[in-house]
């Protein structure tokens, strides 16, 4: 029995109890189980007998009482039992606990997805690094994060689009652009230009295209080294991301906004919704009216645009190619775009609190040896990719949660060892693996039988709630925002499964014969893979079938230890 099917053999009953009198209330729709905080309460438990017993007009005990008895009754339920102010503790019996094991295996890929989030169509823009220089680290928090995110809410079932703002427009890419044709021309930067060895880089890249570069007009030279430095810069960004496995569907161009006329376009739109006004020779928008905390100016007294307006025109935009919510991810020196983003959709027309959803990131610092040979003071993704590995930094910072300041050393964060949080649940995948491998060799075969009768160790019985929890933990995570909910469930199943693994064998003993006891835990040793795999897939990491440890530790994953050996 699945904790979906638990929850409606609740419903059912508490229907049936509706239909005997027994109770006057109105059944919700859905009924919630959560595991229990202790495996001696039982398997399950439900509070919604605290949430009828106002309509019921009777003590919570009461309402789950009734419950209990008709539960009681319920093929696969062991036992119910009535906890403190009016908790229904459920206990499953062990054939309709074990029944999970082939539930999961069957559903393969798709076991953990759920419609928690059906209906919602989400525009999901992260990172949007300016393409003025390589990603950073502070972007790559939020392109695991982002990325992260984007599979939980599509795996919950909301359609979703992965978008990247592209800020090719303004003064900035002047100074870009400047940049570069001083490194081409052997000379330094111009104040408050790009002075990275990466300048010097797209240098020779945009010279190599153009030779003729340093001998064009002043104008021409600098248009010539704003456009092919940014397309050479892009390219890495984007060849970058992917490299982490981070994909967006959309790359939308701000300089695109400007010359589709969007920008005065939305300046007319929010006049025509009455929040725009005249004063000191510049167009304002009157954003304090939605809690803002001051107006802003949408075109300065000289005529020129300001980013504001270019933000007013994207979310407009959004908002025009359908996208009710829109989610943005922000780093901590955006936390004053909160008010403004806000006041635009309220000023748009539409409920900031429903249509519009800032999340702010908080800084990241990684420390450790290889630090010290790095020039200045950016760390580039790109480097990061090189010395930790996408596995490692994509899991690590998905594990906190964004708003958290992080201070992380690179060195742990490569080492193979269960203090490393990442190895230790790839290692407990690599450990299904080799199981599977060895059993197999041993003439284990999941399909000669199944009896999830014979799932009785306490081991078995926690492993199987815990793998039950995967879909509400996947929903939980998405309409929270909150992927390290994943990655702190899968530390909690790999701990489970080691436990499991030590104290239950797969393999009979030489000389003995296979029997369904070991065909049956083979089915419950895949299930856990599935959902290590599953959950893993989430946060954009892979699910190895072999790992070596650290050599310290002296085993293998892809060597069974002598408990099963």
């Amino acid at each position: 029995m699945t904790p979906e099917e638990l929850a409606l053999a609740i419903r059912s009953a508490l229907v049936a109890a509706v239909e005997a009198g027994e109770l006057s209330v109105v059944v919700p729709d859905e009924v919630r189980v959560e595991r229990p905080r202790s495996r001696e309460h039982g398997d399950w438990a439900t509070n919604v007998a605290l949430q009828l017993a106002r309509g019921a007009g009777m003590p919570p005990r009461e309402v789950a009482s009734r419950l209990a008895v008709r539960l009681g009754a319920v093929a696969g339920v062991k036992a119910v039992d009535v906890a403190g102010p009016g908790f229904l503790n459920i206990t499953l019996d062990a054939a309709s606990a074990g029944e999970l094991a082939r539930t999961i295996v069957e559903a393969g890929p798709a076991y953990g997805r759920n419609e928690a989030m059906a209906g919602h169509t989400i525009n999901l823009e992260f990172v949007s690094g300016n393409p003025t220089g390589p990603l950073h680290i502070g972007h790559t928090r939020w392109a695991a994060l982002g990325d992260a995110l984007h599979r939980l809410l599509v795996a919950s079932g909301a359609q979703v689009t992965a978008e990247y703002y592209v800020n090719d427009a303004g003064a900035q890419m002047d100074k870009f652009a400047g940049s570069i044709l001083a490194r081409a021309r052997g000379t330094e930067v111009p104040e408050g230009g790009y002075p990275g060895e990466y300048v010097t880089d797209l240098a020779r890249i945009v010279v190599a295209e153009r030779p003729d570069l340093l001998e064009l007009p002043e104008e021409e030279a600098l248009a010539v080294a704003r456009e092919l430095g940014y397309r050479a810069e892009l390219a890495d960004i984007r060849s970058t991301l992917e490299a982490f496995g981070v994909h967006f569907d959309v790359w939308f161009s701000e300089k695109a906004l400007h010359e589709a006329g969007a920008v005065e376009q939305a300046v007319a739109r929010l006049r025509g919704q009455g929040h725009v006004f005249e004063a000191d020779g510049a167009t304002w928008l009157r954003t304090t009216d939605f809690g803002d905390d001051r107006d802003r100016v949408m075109v300065r007294a000289n005529g020129e645009p300001t980013y504001f307006a270019a933000d007013a025109a994207y979310y407009l935009s959004k908002k025009d190619r359908g996208f009710p919510e829109k989610i943005y991810l922000l780093g901590a020196d955006h936390h004053g775009y909160v008010g403004r983003l806000k006041a635009i959709a309220a000023c748009a027309g539409d409920d900031p609190e429903v249509n519009i959803e800032v999340l702010i990131g908080q800084l990241i610092n990684i420390a450790g040896e290889r630090m010290g040979k790095r020039r200045g003071n950016a760390i580039y993704l790109s480097e990061l990719l090189d010395w930790i590995g996408a596995d490692g930094i994509r899991y690590t910072l998905a594990r906190y949660p964004a708003d958290s300041p992080l201070s992380l050393n690179g060195e742990d964060l490569r080492r193979q060892s269960n203090d490393n949080p990442v190895f230790y649940v790839q290692y407990a995948h690599a450990r299904t693996c080799n199981v599977s491998r060895l059993a197999g060799e041993d003439g284990v075969r999941r399909e000669e039988g199944f009896d999830p009768a014979l799932l009785t160790h306490e081991t078995e019985s926690a492993l199987l709630a815990t793998l039950g929890d995967f879909p509400r933990v996947v929903a939980q995570a998405a309409q929270l925002r909150e992927p390290h909910r994943v990655a702190r469930y899968l530390e909690d199943l790999a701990g489970r499964f080691h436990k499991w693994y030590d104290e239950c064998r797969v393999r009979p003993h030489a000389g003995e014969e296979v029997t369904d006891l070991n065909r049956t835990r083979l089915w419950l040793n895949e299930a856990t893979r599935v959902v290590l795999a599953n959950g893993l897939g989430l946060l954009g990491v892979s699910a190895p079938e072999r790992l070596e440890r650290a050599p310290e530790t002296g085993t293998e994953a892809g060597v069974d230890t002598p408990e099963e050996g």
